[in-house]
């Protein structure tokens, strides 16, 4: 099951108290500017199943954001979208690995929340500072992917593959 930043967190997190309409929520100025897995991704969802074609699979996205990340307690770093960029629906036996891999001419951050809420950050993991994350027997179900960069603001164009090979 998915968590929120304020779950994972817990009392780490300074919160203020605020009354809305007679009633009491707590909000969190860290939480809000935090990646979310709620809502819809900003370029889409795709559905894998285990043996996938091709592979890798590829999309074209734009790299960057408005949240800076390195406050949210997830030790990443670089700016990214408050939603995901990108939706995995993956089916598995759990036996095989599934790599995250961003193409891009300019340096990018990669950010995966996979589908027990375990986050996953890589800086220059690929090739020519290309990030890039391989989880070992990942289990079926929901990855929401962020493509980040080291400046304020998107327009960056860059390259999602995702591969059961590498």
């Amino acid at each position: 099951m998915k968590r929120t930043f304020l779950s994972m967190l817990g009392g780490a997190m300074a919160v203020a108290l605020v009354a809305v309409g007679g009633s009491l929520s707590f909000v969190s100025d860290a939480n809000a500017a935090c990646p979310t897995y709620q809502g819809n991704p900003h370029f889409g969802t795709v559905n894998l199943t285990e043996g996938f074609l091709p592979d890798p699979w590829n999309r074209s996205v734009t790299a960057g954001g408005q949240n800076e990340i390195s406050n949210c307690g997830i030790g990443a770093w670089g700016w990214v979208a408050r939603r995901p960029d990108y939706r995995v629906q993956y089916r598995t036996s759990g036996a095989s690995a599934l790599t995250f891999i961003i193409q891009s001419n300019v340096d990018t951050v990669l950010l995966v929340n996979d589908p027990f809420g375990n986050w996953y950050f890589d800086d220059d993991g690929g090739v020519d500072l290309g990030a890039q994350l391989r989880i070992a027997n990942a289990p079926a179900g929901q990855y929401d992917i962020w493509i980040g960069s080291y400046n304020r603001g998107s327009g960056i164009p860059a390259t999602l593959q995702i591969s059961e090979r590498y």
